[in-house]
């Protein structure tokens, strides 16, 4: 299968005065073209920033201090990583191959500008005229499920929902028909019925474009609704990744398996919802093994907790980084 995107042992270190910070720290990652991978795991685990390494927009505390980032497009690979942050090779990629939906968009969205303008901004920026690029932008905001498109392309963020101003973020990536969309965390804040839609319309979208989608979340019903493939991510880390059915149906590294039992869902009444000891180690900890070997219920003492990060176990349609999936692994 061809991969739009490639990242080989990407590192991404953030200088502070508390010392250093590898909020990505060795991620391996394909994103086959016209598929949706979702990458998962808790909060502070490197989602967003490994989302925002490929868009080379790390704030400037941080840095890629090792490895690529491969973009495929018409047959040529692209180098992103050896790229500067401003370089004009990489703002030709930004918004018109690769889009990116932010977290939060009544914080991406200026609110001295209407929605509109905004809009069709992503498309002027890339060559279109001004008429184009506002007959394009009420396009997509047609496509995206806004009513009166031509009335709302006037309005100003705080005059729409929580729902609506996420379309619109919606609308501006699809401006240029990108061959990747990046969504980080795009339903978080909303309510499940807004959810509901916003997912939908991204299939929706992506079915009618074509296009490949990288989805940063932490719910693993959303990656359940949208992902052809999972990648689970601890510690800057992806230590599991396979197709999201059999990644759901038959996770492998305990930590999978832990955030799957702590899933909510309908429990006989007076039963504690299960929930995965301890916490997050920090980023600038030594972990002289195993990363996830003081949470893990199957951790063997002498065997996960040296050596260093597990090698990778390859299966037939992913891996996962555990040393107890390994043939010669043994259970006291």
């Amino acid at each position: 299968m061809n991969n739009i995107l490639t990242i080989k042992n990407l590192h991404v270190h953030y200088r502070t005065i508390e010392g250093v910070t590898r909020a990505v720290n060795g991620v391996n990652l394909q994103i086959p073209a016209g598929k949706t991978v979702a990458v998962v795991g808790e909060s502070g685990c490197g989602k967003s920033a490994l989302a925002l390494a490929i868009m080379r927009l790390v704030e400037p505390a941080g840095e890629i201090t090792a490895g690529t980032i491969t973009f495929q497009t018409d047959n040529t690979p692209i180098e992103i990583s050896s790229f500067k942050p401003e370089s004009p090779e990489l703002n030709k990629l930004r918004g018109k191959s690769i889009a990116m939906i932010f977290q939060e968009p009544m914080s991406s969205l200026s609110p001295l500008h209407t929605v509109g303008s905004q809009i069709a901004e992503a498309g002027s920026i890339h060559g279109m005229s001004k008429e184009k690029a506002k007959t394009r932008a009420i396009e997509m905001m047609t496509l995206v499920g806004i009513d009166n498109a031509a009335k709302r392309f006037k309005q100003y963020p705080h005059e729409m929902s929580g729902g609506l101003r996420q379309r619109v973020m919606i609308a501006m990536a699809m401006m240029n028909d990108p061959q990747l969309l990046i969504a980080d965390e795009p339903t978080t804040a909303l309510d499940v019925t807004i959810q509901a839609g916003i997912i939908k319309l991204l299939k929706d979208v992506q079915e009618k474009l074509g296009m490949a989608v990288l989805l940063i979340t932490h719910d693993l019903g959303v990656a359940a609704q949208m992902a052809d493939y999972i990648a689970v991510m601890y510690l800057g880390r992806v230590v599991e990744f396979a197709p999201a059915e059999k990644l759901l149906s038959a996770p492998q590294h305990p930590y999978t398996i832990g955030l799957l039992k702590s899933m909510p869902g309908i429990t006989p009444a007076g039963n504690v919802l299960p929930t995965i000891r301890g916490t997050l180690p920090e980023h600038d900890a030594v972990i002289p093994g195993c990363p996830f070997f003081n949470r893990c219920d199957e951790a063997i003492p002498g065997r996960c907790d040296i050596n260093g990060i597990p090698a990778s176990v390859i299966t037939s349609d992913g891996w996962v980084e555990c040393l107890l999936r390994t043939k010669d692994a043994k259970h006291d």
